[in-house]
């Protein structure tokens, strides 16, 4: 039976958590797949404000709302430029339960036209949460390069104000920005390429990139990316093969993931042991996840590495500790 709008919308203030828990679940799933195929992107989730979803009723005149909204929750990927969408697109499809896939980018009566390239996945939320009725939560994933995101959340201003239409020349200008955006993806694909054939230019950056991705997925707090570059280029002499720690490391984050969200909990940013003790710094950085995955399958490596660096003995000491590991 259709829900009435009134009932649509205190149904979905009452799940509101679960679904919003659902599309942090699915993030997190989608970073950690990305991470085993060596991608790095970027992924963030929200489920829909209750009044969003309440406007969107009325704007689109839906006469059974609860089951035609299917975007109650959206998530996005963000990749650096337009070689990655399609990679992206394997491992997400690979990786959930998909519905429907939107992709408009090479669509034929677009060839003389410009327009949003749209990439939109319906997809089945993991973590495994339903609705009271039983039925899984979907969301719609967005994929997109960070240069469109740019051009989407900026247009978005102008272009879908809800009963005003503007300006046509405002509205073209808006499109002509998607041929500079495809120039864009272009130069930084090509620019991507040439360094990833230069081992001196990409040296830890791919592997920050790739630990930066699965920690958010434990924390967002702020780090130090200065900070970062030293720490990660002691650790690359640690890690056999750079371009295929990803897989590695994605396994230690998941089969690990209860004993590191208690570590970061309790040793992390504003936890008591760091106000207290005004210690264990690098919890609060992205590479302390490779810290803890090679104390746990490498730790002597690591050891010999740190000692002939010029970083404080006191960090790796800390997170040893924290870690429950011997050096």
């Amino acid at each position: 039976m259709a829900l009435t709008i009134v009932q649509a919308v205190q149904r979905f203030r009452e799940e509101w958590e679960l679904i919003d828990q659902a599309a942090r679940a699915t993030a997190d799933h989608i970073a950690r797949a990305a991470a085993r195929k060596d991608l790095t992107c970027t992924v963030t989730s929200r489920a829909k404000e209750v009044d969003s979803f309440e406007k969107k009723i009325d704007r689109k005149g839906y006469t059974n709302p609860w089951m035609q909204i299917t975007n109650k929750a959206g998530i996005r990927v963000i990749v650096q430029h337009s070689g990655l969408l399609d990679p992206l697109l394997e491992v997400i499809t690979g990786c959930l339960e998909i519905i429907d896939v939107e992709d408009d980018r090479y669509a034929s009566d677009s060839v003389d036209r410009l327009r949003y390239p749209r990439l939109h996945i319906q997809a089945v939320m993991a973590g495994g949460e339903t609705d009271p009725d039983g039925k899984p939560y979907e969301c719609e994933i967005q994929l997109r390069t960070e240069a469109v995101d740019l051009w989407s959340r900026m247009s978005h201003k102008f272009l879908y104000k809800p009963g005003v239409a503007p300006p046509a020349d405002v509205s073209r200008s808006l499109y002509r920005l998607i041929a500079l955006v495809e120039l864009y993806d272009l130069e930084v694909e090509r620019g991507a390429e040439a360094m990833s054939k230069n081992p001196q230019l990409v040296r830890g950056s791919h592997l920050l990139g790739l630990a930066e991705q699965i920690y958010q997925t434990f924390t967002d707090h702020p780090f130090s990316r200065d900070l970062s570059y030293e720490v990660v280029e002691v650790l690359t002499d640690t890690v056999d093969d750079e371009t295929t720690y990803g897989e590695r490391l994605a396994e230690f984050a998941e089969n690990f993931h209860s004993r590191l969200e208690r570590l970061y909990a309790d040793y992390g940013p504003g936890s008591v042991h760091s106000r207290e003790h005004g210690r264990y710094l690098l919890t609060s950085q992205p590479e302390s996840l490779i810290i803890f995955e090679r104390l746990t399958s490498a730790r002597f490596a690591l050891r010999e590495a740190w000692e002939h660096s010029e970083l404080s003995e006191t960090w790796l000491n800390d997170l040893a500790e924290a870690w429950g590991a011997a050096l």
